[in-house]
């Protein structure tokens, strides 16, 4: 519930339009829409600085739309990860705005495309097999607000690679390190930099890497100092936690 929606209460309340129960419900009530199947938490973006976001998987299509199209109605920028194209294409029909990633699964809106950071995220990925939650991690990023420089296809099976971009990388406020494998690469340029390294382990890899739990624990395990870890392919948190890191104060 913003200001003016308490004031306006509390006038109703006032003037006896409302009475002291009915005043109460609203207040208990505030910033929360009930679907049935879902409660949209409508005071997320005041609290947090970004709207609820959908997580897509697991939800009908028709829920991911049903809710889609209720934060559109109050927010100009919207994210849900972990999409279905079937759901993109109905929201398509009514935003034309809309961009579905079908990399990463990636539904958004971003009508409000003023840059809220101050200074630039870098999204590093180690190899094209870990695209899929880099790409997560780039268009989350910058619908919440940020300047966003993406470097792909970097990984330490060829140091020479990282080095060659080395010096853009450091001019980022935080970097965002995307690795499968054994990922060694979130280790590598956290002893590169001075800037605070996100690392996403990604479930690529043999049979050894247990779908990204090996990546996961050389990321817990990295050598580095500096290094903080999200779970496994969660470009998503690694974007929000970017975002709350170089948020400009409001």
């Amino acid at each position: 519930m913003s200001q003016l929606d308490l004031e306006a209460l509390l006038d109703a309340f006032a003037g006896g339009e409302l009475s002291r129960d009915e005043a109460l419900a609203r207040l208990r009530s505030r910033g929360v829409e009930d679907l049935g199947f879902a409660r949209i938490d409508k005071d997320r973006a005041r609290r947090r600085g970004f709207p609820e976001v959908i997580f897509g998987l697991g939800k009908s299509d028709a829920q991911v739309v049903e809710i889609f199209t209720h934060l559109a109605a109050e927010n100009p920028n919207v994210l849900c990860t972990r999409a279905s194209a079937a759901a993109a294409e109905t929201l398509g029909r009514e935003f034309s705005e809309l961009r579905f990633d079908a990399l990463s699964g990636t539904l958004s809106l971003h009508r409000d495309t003023r840059v809220r950071g101050e200074g630039s995220i870098a999204v590093v990925s180690a190899g094209t097999s870990d695209q899929k939650a880099a790409r997560e991690a780039e268009i989350c990023a910058e619908v919440m607000g940020n300047e966003v420089h993406s470097y792909r296809d970097v990984g330490v099976a060829g140091l020479h690679r990282i080095l060659a971009c080395i010096d853009e990388i450091r001019s980022a406020r935080v970097i965002i390190c995307v690795a499968g494998l054994e990922a060694a690469l979130p280790s590598v340029v956290a002893g590169l930099v001075e800037r605070p390294v996100i690392a996403v382990p990604t479930s690529v890899g043999y049979g050894a890497s247990f779908g990204g739990v090996a990546a996961l624990l050389g990321c817990l395990n990295a050598c580095s100092a500096g290094v903080t870890t999200v779970n496994i392919d969660n470009g998503f948190g690694a974007a929000y936690a970017a975002s709350l890191m170089i948020r400009r104060p409001s």
